[in-house]
Parts: C-alpha cells; sequence; structure tokens
C-alpha cells in the first residue's frame, strides 16, 4: 500500500504536515482546535491573573486552545496527533494528555502494526476460520487479515463502532488475562458486521494479549477524534 501524499501546511498554531486527501489521514489524529478570542478572555484560564502588554501576556494552548498566561502555558511538547512538525505551545494539562498520546504513537501503533495471532470467528461463532495474523496498516487506516489461505476483510478503523474485551481467565497472581476480543463494524457495504477474535494458545499468546491492550487504547483515540469532530 502506498503511503498516503502529504502536504505541508501552516496555521496560525504552526506548520503541520498533512494529508492532501483527507480521507487518507490516520483516524487516530485529531483536529485543529479554533483559539478561544483574545476579546473573549481578559485573564488567564488557569490562574486567573489579569492580563496586559507589559507583564502578563495571551498565549494559546495549542492542543486545546484556551488562553492562557505565559507561567501556565510555557512548555513546548511534540504534538504529533495534530501533526505539528514541531513542539508546540501547551497548558499544563494538556501536557500531561499529550504525553499518553504519545507514548500510544511511540509505542502501542508499533504493538498494532507488528500484528497478533487470533483466530476468527462471527457473530454466531458458527463460522470459526483459520488462524490470523492481524495488522494495523502502516498508514493506520485498516485493520488486515494474513493467513496461508483463508481470507478476511480488511476492516476500516474509522468504521469501527465498538470493541469488547474478552476475559475468562487469570494469571498465577489473580489477575484478569484477556483472551479476545469482539469488534463491531461497518463493512464495506456499510452493513454492520461482528467479529471476533480468540487468542491463541502457545508462544503467540502473549503477544496476543499486549496487541489487544494496544487495540483498546486504538478504539479509545478513534472514538475521541469523532467526538471533536462533533463539536
Amino acid at each position: 500500500m502506498a503511503a498516503p501524499e502529504k502536504k505541508l501546511v501552516r496555521s496560525k498554531s504552526g506548520l503541520r504536515m498533512v494529508t492532501v486527501d483527507d480521507e487518507e489521514a490516520s483516524p487516530f489524529l485529531l483536529i485543529e482546535p479554533p483559539w478561544v478570542p483574545d476579546n473573549e478572555c481578559d485573564c488567564c484560564q488557569s490562574c486567573r491573573g489579569k492580563f496586559d502588554f507589559l507583564r502578563r501576556r495571551k498565549h494559546h494552548c495549542r492542543r486545546c486552545g484556551r488562553c492562557f498566561c505565559d507561567s501556565c502555558c510555557n512548555t513546548k511538547v511534540a504534538l504529533p496527533r495534530m501533526c505539528f512538525i514541531d513542539p508546540v505551545r501547551h497548558c499544563v494539562t494538556c501536557i500531561e494528555t499529550t504525553k499518553k498520546e504519545n507514548e500510544f504513537f511511540d509505542k502501542h501503533v508499533k504493538t498494532l502494526v507488528n500484528g497478533g495471532q487470533f483466530m476468527l470467528s462471527g457473530k454466531d461463532q458458527s463460522d470459526i476460520e483459520s488462524q490470523f495474523l492481524c495488522k494495523l496498516s502502516s498508514d493506520h487506516r485498516f485493520l488486515n487479515f494474513e493467513a496461508e489461505s483463508d481470507k478476511y476483510e480488511s476492516i476500516k478503523v474509522s468504521n469501527l463502532e465498538s470493541l469488547q474485551i474478552m476475559a475468562n481467565s487469570r494469571d498465577m497472581e489473580g489477575n484478569t488475562l484477556a483472551t479476545g476480543l469482539a469488534l463491531k463494524y461497518k463493512n464495506s457495504n456499510d452493513i454492520m458486521t461482528m467479529v471476533k477474535m480468540v487468542v491463541t494458545t502457545g508462544a503467540n499468546r502473549k503477544q496476543a494479549q499486549i496487541w489487544i491492550a494496544a487495540m483498546q487504547k486504538a478504539f479509545k483515540m478513534v472514538y475521541e477524534g469523532r467526538q471533536a469532530m462533533k463539536a
């Protein structure tokens, strides 16, 4: 699959590298928020200090768009979820959120792209398939299923409607272990479909469980992106 074509754009928040076609954008991204207009904030939205031109000037957090003084918004952090090329200004609250999201991009996306081994079945569990390697595509847009002979239609990540973790086993310390997950999504014919992915036994079991944990975080990112679009 060819990498999506990208372009460099400049907004008032900074330089961003975005896809030429919005349809080819990663479903994990967030839209750039509108800034709170300067005439609507006469004080910092954190410490409530009054703004002036000499001692306390206005700054906007690039992640939330709210208005802060320099003391409450002076740290620059990488923000790949909004495609910024350089680190950008964050308020104290958004710094922690972005750091967690960056961990997802740095760590969990790699897990999803590497893939996990699962047995697949439909809603009624009667159509058990052979073992598949489930992998996130390099552009983050599809879940692909690879097997020696059988085929399963790729799932468009942006079409995911729900994710449910299946867990009916425990480790030696009594902690609940994921044994699979159920994904509900709209297929290529726009029909609501469900697939159950069951962790296989053997050497690949732990990797599949790690993949499930990463997929749970991925679904949360997709859901947040949808909510931001509706706001």
